[in-house]
């Protein structure tokens, strides 16, 4: 799959250095509640669980503070994608 180049979305201005803030999704670990995979908030480092998962904190944290940005935190992959424009970057 051929990924446009990371100039092609605006909300890029949004992604910062950033520090993983768990190990897990910090909402799912509160709640006891299980994931499916995790996301990191590129603007800010929340690590939240993906849309597959129940809660689907990242999506919920990408809206409430305006971070539309996230990488996959699985070992192993390395993808960003955009909430808002719903496309990779």
């Amino acid at each position: 799959m051929t990924l446009p180049p990371l100039t092609a979305d605006p909300h890029l201005r949004a992604v910062r250095p950033v520090t993983p803030s768990a190990d897990g999704c910090e909402e799912c670990l509160q709640l006891g509640s299980p994931w499916v995979h995790l996301r990191l908030c590129l603007s800010c480092g929340h690590v939240g669980c993906c849309d597959s998962s129940p809660n689907r904190h990242a999506r919920r944290h990408a809206f409430a503070v305006d971070h539309p940005i996230v990488q996959s935190f699985q070992p192993g992959e390395d993808w960003r994608w955009c909430y808002v424009d719903e496309a990779y970057v």
